[in-house]
């Protein structure tokens, strides 16, 4: 193999299949990067794999000869970072050997690689219609649901955000248990040729969140493939790959856990709201995380509190429209702030019925986004 490639753009793939190499691997040769070669296409490929996660992308190259080997993603990756940006690399292992060179303007290195051959084959499940999504409004899905996600490996189902895709358009939730998030994608619907036929599947918030990262970081109006099969998820989009497992089991029919009406609710400036429980959460950081709200709307005023035993007390007071009766409900601080902080509308509404049934943060201007967090118990 071998061949001249950019600096740049090399650093920048390594980085990004890097994060799918596992950093305890059950086998030497996981802990290395694949890289291929190819003279017909002019492209070199890099892999990263754990068994779960696996990341592939391509860049342009000057390939003088075919070839694949692996090499330590963490040596190469730091190796190739430090190396001048202003000149390409010349990469080179002689056919049956197991030695690369690695050349630039200032310098030159070798690297003890592994066999291509031993690398496990990346699960490229490409069977069936693809199921087409766009990349912005699915970027958009995850960014408001991925942070409900568990991280509680117990639990299973609820460590993922389960996407589920209909001729409507595409809805993204996830739940630890304790909040929900939904957010609806009118503009993210069914492709022609997929019969209309509804489609669910659930996936690991890890795998999502390198999803997410990957398809931030560069612009593209081309549609991303789905594919899924057997308990693995393939997406596909522009030159890059990210292959996953599926967690296997019905995901919660969350629907049903939010409320149908509501006797109070609260139109609040979101901003205002979330400068408010930034300060008191100081103090609620403090004593198990719990800020009470109180809402008055008599006196049209919304009070936030932190009491923490034995360090001390705050309050903060903003201006709300209220309906319905007053009320004092407790919650998780970290938890509204998520929500909050997930959103993008002026104002926001929070409806609730009492102080131990759910209480749904929406967007004023925006019908999309559903945040339902649990309420904490106030003993005394």
């Amino acid at each position: 193999m071998k061949l001249v490639c950019s600096q740049t753009e090399l650093s920048a793939s390594l980085q990004l299949v890097s994060r799918a190499v596992a950093a305890r691997p059950t086998h030497p040769v996981l802990a290395n990067v694949l890289l291929t070669a190819d003279a017909g296409t002019g492209r070199l490929s890099l892999t990263g794999f754990d068994l779960s996660l696996g990341i592939q992308t391509s860049i342009s190259a000057d390939v003088e000869t075919s070839g694949a080997i692996t090499l330590p993603a963490r040596l190469f990756g730091e190796i190739v970072s430090r190396l001048s940006a202003d000149g390409p690399i010349t990469i080179h292992c002689r056919e049956g050997h197991e030695q690369v060179d690695l050349i630039s303007l200032s310098g030159q290195y070798e690297m003890r690689g592994m066999p291509a051959e031993d690398f496990p084959d990346l699960p490229l499940v490409q069977t069936g219609h693809p199921i087409r999504l766009q990349a912005e409004a699915l970027v958009k899905g995850l960014r408001a649901t991925l942070f409900a996600s568990s991280g509680d490996e117990a639990k299973q189902l609820l460590t993922g955000v389960h996407l589920h895709l209909d001729p409507e358009g595409l809805e993204c939730a996830a739940t630890d248990g304790h909040r929900l998030a939904v957010l609806r994608l009118a503009e993210a619907g069914l492709a022609p040729d997929q019969g209309g036929e509804p489609f669910a599947v659930t996936v690991p918030a890890r795998s999502l969140r390198e999803l997410e990262r990957l398809l931030s970081g560069r612009q593209s109006e081309e549609p991303l493939s789905l594919f899924c099969d057997r308990g693995q998820v393939v997406f596909l989009w522009a030159d890059q790959v990210l292959t996953s497992r599926s967690l296997d089991g019905t995901y919660p029919n969350y629907r049903q856990l939010i409320p149908e009406s509501f006797g109070r609710r609260i139109v609040i400036d979101r901003r205002g709201l979330i400068a408010a429980l930034d300060r008191v959460a100081v103090l609620a950081d403090q004593h198990n995380n719990v800020v009470k709200i109180t809402a008055d709307p008599d006196a049209g005023r919304l009070q936030v509190q932190a009491d923490a035993q034995d360090v001390g007390r705050g309050s903060e007071s903003l201006p709300a429209d209220m309906s319905g009766e007053s009320i004092q409900i407790a919650f998780n601080v970290r938890y509204l702030l998520d929500g909050l902080k997930a959103m993008v509308s002026e104002q926001v509404v929070l409806q609730c019925n009492a102080p131990t049934t759910p209480a749904v943060l929406q967007s004023l201007d925006e019908s999309g986004f559903t945040y339902l967090v649990m309420p904490v118990q106030i003993r005394g």
